[in-house]
């Protein structure tokens, strides 16, 4: 006789099941509803946004890997490997819109971990499944949702127990090396996290494992560079970048360069921001003969003095551009982008460039020109201009993380920290961009969430 081999759960446990569900059901609810607006937003714009030249450099690197000597680590490349065999960039943009429905969940598990009430838990994800800014980054082969999830998925691993075992700390030093392999602005908000771990006293063991742990992946990616470019490091451009973020106050009558570096000095060119000196073919970077990237150990030569010989206009120059960051309407920074409300209806054709051929041969042979399609484009131009966190909403956020910082330095100010790490950082390096705050926004959210979370006892308990 055949017998019915399922164990019924007791009526207890199936009662603390269901009290379990109902806990998570609004966040339920808003995960749903998000994962429906990126169904939405893979109908309307398809087959992915392709940008010249940063998308197509990421793809022809997952085909072809080696250590880029430009602004490109080998992080993202690798995920595009991992997808090259199914030859489409509409699945990596489904793939990252799973990925930014994963980091909301990270977020709402770490703070719900953390004892912060189902509401503000569920509440601090909102920006980042909502913002129709992330939905963009989403639909586009960038880097940005796989380094925002890092990072965040770094900071769960740390905050999950209020004890830092070893394991943890391994776990989360090779989140955040993952994350400076993707973006290289992580390489100082791994030094932030271990500073601010230090300060908590969290023990030399784990700081040592995190540092370990954190270190050897970049190492070895150092070493491969080194072999392709001849020098130890992890980029060829961050030379480059301090450069261009000097051009806009270096005075060479104060910072006296030598002969070798007097070829640097600002020669009258002026572009609308830092960021645009890289380019620009009249800077006196870009006349030098040669690619500009083989001058980036004399860029950042020629940095260094200026920032030594000028620390107020440059921090000056750091605080004014950050500021743009909190203002209501969103400020164009440079003048070309459009740094909001980017859903519009129309076609967009690719460049006539020898690159985009041959990552259409070698990676996906449906590669077009990005089209809107109605109706789920009408909706989403229109949900954008409500879906939008403003400057000053961004600014609370961050204030609230800083009294959290302060009221519960053991939980909530290593987020804050690296919230505003993330918010400098790229600032100090090179320049402003709207899409650099865009990592900020869930980091923020989840340090200002803390303000509720009781405080958690991490000493000894009675049984």
């Amino acid at each position: 006789m055949l017998t019915d081999t399922r164990v019924a759960l007791p009526p207890q446990r199936r009662l603390a099941a269901l009290a379990t569900l109902a806990d998570h059901r609004g966040f339920a609810v808003l995960l749903l509803l998000a994962a429906a607006l990126r169904v939405v937003t893979m109908l309307a714009y398809r087959p992915a946004t392709l940008y010249w030249y940063d998308s197509f450099t990421y793809l022809d690197t997952a085909v072809h890997p080696a250590p880029s000597a430009t602004f490109h680590p080998i992080g993202y490349p690798l995920l595009l490997r991992g997808l090259l065999p199914f030859h489409s960039v509409e699945l990596v943009a489904a793939v990252q819109h799973v990925i930014g429905l994963g980091t909301g969940m990270l977020l709402y598990a770490v703070l719900r971990r953390r004892s912060a009430p189902g509401w503000v838990a569920a509440s601090a994800t909102v920006p980042l499944l909502f913002d129709a800014s992330f939905l963009r980054l989403e639909q586009a082969v960038l880097s940005d949702t796989q380094f925002v999830f890092l990072v965040v998925a770094g900071l769960a691993v740390l905050m999950w127990s209020p004890r830092l075992s070893v394991r943890a700390a391994a776990g989360a030093g090779l989140l955040f090396a993952l994350a400076a392999l993707t973006r290289t602005i992580a390489l100082p908000l791994l030094l932030l996290v271990v500073l601010v771990l230090a300060v908590r006293r969290v023990g030399w063991r784990p700081l040592v494992a995190l540092v370990l742990a954190g270190s050897l992946p970049l190492a070895g990616y150092a070493a491969w560079y080194a072999r392709h470019h001849g020098r130890f490091a992890i980029s060829g451009a961050d030379g480059v970048a301090l450069w261009a973020r000097t051009m806009t106050f270096a005075d060479c009558a104060r910072i006296q360069p030598p002969p070798d570096l007097a070829r640097l000095c600002p020669n009258g060119t002026k572009v609308d921001a830092a960021s645009e000196y890289v380019w620009s073919p009249g800077a006196s970077l870009n006349r030098l003969p040669g690619d500009r990237f083989t001058h980036n150990d004399l860029a950042r030569a020629f940095a260094i003095d200026a920032i030594l010989a000028q620390p107020l206009d440059y921090l000056g120059d750091v605080a004014r551009d950050t500021a743009i960051a909190f203002s209501w309407t969103p400020i164009p920074h440079p003048e070309r982008v459009t740094p909001a409300f980017g859903f519009r209806s129309g076609r967009w054709e690719l460049p006539d460039q020898p690159l985009v051929d041959k990552v259409r041969r070698e990676y996906d042979p449906d590669i077009r020109g990005l089209s809107s399609v109605s109706p789920y484009a009408d909706f989403l131009i229109a949900y954008q201009y409500a879906a939008y966190l403003r400057g000053p909403f961004l600014g609370l956020i961050l204030l609230l993380g800083g009294i959290a910082a302060v009221r519960r330095p053991g939980v909530a100010l290593l987020p804050w920290a690296v919230a505003t790490g993330l918010l400098i950082g790229p600032v100090a390096v090179l320049d402003f961009d709207h899409r650099y705050v865009l990592p900020v926004i869930p980091v923020a959210c989840l340090a200002a969430a803390l303000v509720q979370a009781p405080a958690v006892r991490t000493g000894p308990r009675r049984a």
